[in-house]
């Protein structure tokens, strides 16, 4: 897994918010890839932005990771996922102690495939 920091542009309310590291899964490397060739096809420029929009909500994650909702799909894989929607893709999730280990992010009409 790789470790992603975003650089520090504050460090006033270091106190306050409680700071995650941010680790993508080889997996989700792949998805934000994935993603970028497929709206590339269209026109590169919406394909940066976007995926540029999506590590934007990752990192958002580096504070209060657990405000958003568990997946559906915990009954069925028997885990504590949870998941950030943006847009239509979704950005599956877990924590552990302060990271943040992101597993897939997919479009909201496919299956969740860990």
């Amino acid at each position: 897994m790789i470790d992603i920091r975003k650089p520090e542009t504050s460090s006033r309310n270091l106190n306050v918010i409680k700071k995650y590291s941010i680790k993508l899964t080889q997996q989700a490397q792949d998805d934000l890839e994935q993603i970028y060739y497929y709206i590339a096809d269209d026109t590169i420029n919406n394909a940066a932005n976007f995926v540029l929009q999506l590590e934007k909500k990752i990192y958002s994650l580096e504070a209060f990771p657990d405000r958003n909702p568990l997946i559906p799909e915990n009954e069925f894989f028997g885990t504590d996922y949870l998941h950030l929607i943006h847009k239509k893709y979704r950005i599956v999730y877990r924590i552990v102690e302060k990271s943040v280990y992101i597993l897939r992010i997919f479009h909201g009409a496919k299956l969740l495939n860990l």
